[in-house]
């Protein structure tokens, strides 16, 4: 398996980071990719995927952060992105639902983040929350100007852009949140898209998936979140491991095998 959204910077992970991702190996999780949230991390999270050889990562700004980081470029991203660990830009997006950065902000930073994408080749990581139709319209308008692959993690939108964002190739990552009881909106989503397009993530600490609900999630559980995805699907865990781990490696190109 593949845990493509996990966030090994942060606090809740500090001081036993070893046995965390001793139980995920354990647990089957053979790669990593370390997310980063914000710019002036960076260099943390590239120390971390580079003393794991079986962890890569990212470089960007999430949306909750893009007041905080309006002097970072395209220029910057790509530069940060030339380091082989790099193998995705963001996380970036739309989020307005809690509108900790003004929307202005946040869609200048995610248009900086796609022009890094489009030069470099690199993925885009994107989160999106109440902002589906203005994500699917920059996404297609961006889209024109030249290609670019796209990854909506931890999805929980609607079927428009699920549908709309498919028709450029998107990919879209599975989280602890397919397994819950309220989350009947996500499956009624994610039974439409093929299996060919979706990849796991724990998006850890939180999100812990059934039957770890209440604890610190982490990249050991990522087993029952291909166990949720195998029953929509109606297929084995282990075809799901596999392929959602083809899928992946299929994005995250500069991985390689």
């Amino acid at each position: 398996m593949f845990d493509t959204h996990v966030n090994l910077h942060g606090e809740a992970f500090a001081d036993d980071l070893g046995p965390v991702l001793t139980r995920a190996r354990e647990a089957g999780v053979r790669r990593f990719l370390a997310i980063c949230d914000r710019f002036d991390n960076f260099d943390a999270v590239r120390a971390i995927a580079g003393a794991n050889p079986d962890m890569w990562c990212s470089v960007g700004t999430h949306p909750h952060h893009a007041k905080d980081f309006q002097h970072v470029t395209a220029d910057m991203l790509v530069e940060a992105a030339a380091d082989p660990k790099v193998v995705a830009i963001g996380e970036t997006g739309l989020d307005f639902h809690y509108g900790y950065s003004p929307e202005a902000e946040q869609v200048a930073s995610l248009l900086a983040h796609i022009d890094a994408a489009r030069r470099t080749g690199l993925p885009i990581i994107l989160h999106t929350r109440e902002a589906d139709a203005f994500m699917a319209d920059i996404l297609e308008a961006e889209h024109a100007k030249g290609p670019f692959a796209i990854l909506l993690h931890c999805y929980t939108g609607g079927a428009d852009l699920a549908q709309r964002a498919l028709k450029l190739g998107a990919f879209f990552s599975v989280s602890g949140i397919l397994s819950f009881k309220s989350a009947k909106d996500v499956r009624a989503v994610m039974s439409d898209v093929p299996i060919e397009q979706i990849i796991l993530e724990t998006d850890c600490p939180y999100l812990a998936p059934v039957p770890m609900r209440g604890r610190r999630n982490e990249p050991a559980y990522l087993v029952h979140v291909a166990e949720a995805l195998a029953s929509l699907k109606e297929m084995s865990v282990g075809d799901v491991s596999a392929m959602t781990e083809a899928n992946a490696l299929r994005l995250f190109s500069r991985i390689g095998v």
